[in-house]
């Protein structure tokens, strides 16, 4: 190239390759790598060379439409984003067609849904190549995006598609946002029903579930995504589905169970799976006692009703700990009192288990200050490789509880791999954007296996 192009902030470009001709990239400089947006990402092998296969949504907050791609893996490389979640990305090599300019560059593939952008151009991309304008965008012409949509495939309705209910409590929530998105992409009739706005006929000769002044009939399916402060009325809803003859994804049973974090404790106990030594009393003057049980201090008081790390404490000498105790006591609040795993640096594992398996799992590791590794709480995340025995532990920890689908969170301690808690409405985010797999799609396919066998 003799002269260089100038480009924008944004522009559009092709990956020819990839089967891309049109999609809308941000340019940005100060990134060293370009990535692109990827999931249900699977390598494999051909004439000795090692190819990646992903999916991607070219069209940014249009999911209706998919493309299938395969390049050539050139490397894999460990990269850290700018919301500080490390992963390790596969990286390819493809052309690039910029304007009237064509060249090869090489593209990390991640999950970027969270982003603006499908792609990033970084600057080993351009070097020597563009000069960037970042006053101007669309410096070498716009398009119209309904017109690139005709480039691409839209997902059509099937003739064997379910009529499924989200039933939740927020519809703009990421991980009600990617059901709703899943379960039409592969065909099907979603709807999101308010867990406060159902109420229910309860009869012995006909059942009924009705919404916003209306009966829900024909219901083959639903997802509950119940909030905790919603889960008294929540599983009476999921109950009245299931009398009605749907399928729920997690029944009534299984999500109270897992919600009552002493009742899980006992049960997972009963199935002789690993978990952090635990007590629990009613009368203050236990306080002592329970103490010594867990090996004394430091030590976590955990509300029994408490969830995303919420009414989580960290009492560091035994003084704290009584203290806490007591004070918790006094509110007449249940609690367990739980050895702190000190070695675990304030770190734990997701395991995402759906109908049996771990589907993905991502390593959570706590703020600077912070023992809680909840990413709402600042955590961080990244993948994480998990042994047998930890895979083996999050499917028989939400076999315990009856879920077909569950967030086992896991610590790794000196004695072993040991179960924190079970979460039956398990977010997202943090699992799809990490591992780049279609976390929801295979939930919705979970209830497709369920209810189409065949």
């Amino acid at each position: 190239m003799s002269e260089k192009i100038v480009i924008g902030k944004e522009e559009w470009c092709g990956l020819p390759e990839l089967g891309l001709p049109a999609i809308k990239a941000r340019v940005d400089s100060g990134a060293k790598t370009s990535s692109l947006h990827a999931f249900n990402i699977h390598t494999f092998e051909e004439d000795g060379k090692k190819y990646v296969h992903f999916d991607i949504h070219p069209i940014q907050d249009n999911r209706k439409i998919i493309q299938s791609c395969r390049g050539l893996v050139v490397d894999r490389r460990n990269v850290k984003s700018s919301s500080g979640a490390k992963e390790t990305r596969h990286v390819i090599k493809t052309p690039i067609i910029l304007g009237e300019e064509t060249w090869d560059i090489e593209v990390t593939l991640t999950n970027r849904d969270t982003m603006g952008y499908r792609m990033l151009i970084g600057r080993e991309a351009m070097k020597e190549r563009v000069l960037i304008d970042p006053e101007a965008s669309f410096c070498l012409g716009t398009r119209n995006e309904r017109e690139v949509e005709t480039h691409y495939n839209t997902v059509q309705p099937r003739k064997d598609g379910l009529k499924i209910m989200l039933l939740a409590s927020n519809p703009e929530l990421y991980s009600n946002k990617r059901l709703m998105e899943a379960g039409e992409e592969r065909g099907h009739e979603m709807r999101f029903i308010n867990i406060r706005q159902c109420y229910m006929n309860i009869s012995a000769s006909s059942p009924e579930v009705h919404y916003r002044g209306g009966e829900l009939l024909n219901v083959d399916a639903v997802i509950p995504r119940i909030k905790p402060s919603m889960t008294f009325y929540g599983c009476a809803v999921t109950r009245q589905f299931e009398s009605i003859g749907a399928f729920c994804l997690n029944d009534s049973v299984s999500i109270a169970r897992s919600r009552d974090k002493l009742r899980s404790l006992q049960m997972l106990s009963s199935k002789a799976i690993p978990m952090p030594t635990t007590s629990f009393a009613n009368s203050p003057v236990d306080t002592a006692e329970i103490i010594k049980m867990v090996g004394g201090a430091p030590l976590v008081v955990k509300l029994l009703e408490g969830t995303q790390g919420k009414g989580v404490v960290l009492a560091e000498t035994n003084k704290a700990a009584e203290s806490v105790i007591n004070a918790f006591k006094s509110l007449q609040a249940n609690i367990l009192v739980q050895e702190f795993i000190k070695e675990a640096q304030g770190k734990d594992i997701r395991c995402f288990v759906i109908d049996g398996k771990v589907v993905g799992s991502i390593q959570r590791e706590a703020a600077a200050g912070e023992f809680r590794a909840n990413l709402h709480l600042g955590g961080v995340a990244s993948t994480v490789k998990i042994t047998p025995q930890e895979r083996k532990i999050a499917i028989n920890a939400a076999k315990a509880m009856g879920l077909k689908v569950a967030g086992v969170d896991i610590i790794r301690s000196k004695d072993g791999p040991k179960v924190l808690e079970i979460n039956s409405s398990p977010g997202l985010e943090g699992i799809e954007n990490i591992t780049s797999k279609d976390v929801a799609s295979m939930m919705i396919e979970s209830i497709e296996k369920n209810l189409r066998p065949n």
